[in-house]
């Protein structure tokens, strides 16, 4: 596994200018790849995905794995059921859907 970011809804998902609680690190991380238009802004993605998943969103990851950054989304559906739901970051498409 490459590079994580966790970040949550009270880290800025939810809505804008919300405090960051991301290490200094992490976020730096983060930015730095946006800057380099290698993912595209959360802001971007997380209407879709709650357009396609409606629940409450749990957790939110960015993660790096063999070159490629994936949004990690943890959403609690209306049943109650934890979704695992991986967006390619750069590209918005949904790259696996699964449960835990």
């Amino acid at each position: 596994m490459g590079a994580v970011v966790a970040l949550t809804p009270e880290a800025g998902a939810e809505a804008p200018g919300s405090q960051k609680t991301l290490s200094e690190d992490d976020h730096d991380r983060a930015q730095h790849a946006r800057e380099r238009g290698e993912i595209r802004p959360l802001e971007e993605i997380l209407p879709t995905v709650r357009e396609r998943f409606p629940g409450e969103v749990a957790q939110i990851e960015l993660e790096r794995e063999q070159g490629i950054w994936i949004y990690e989304f943890k959403i609690i559906d209306r049943a109650g059921r934890l979704l695992e739901i991986r967006i390619d970051a750069m590209t918005g498409r949904v790259a696996k859907i699964g449960g835990e």
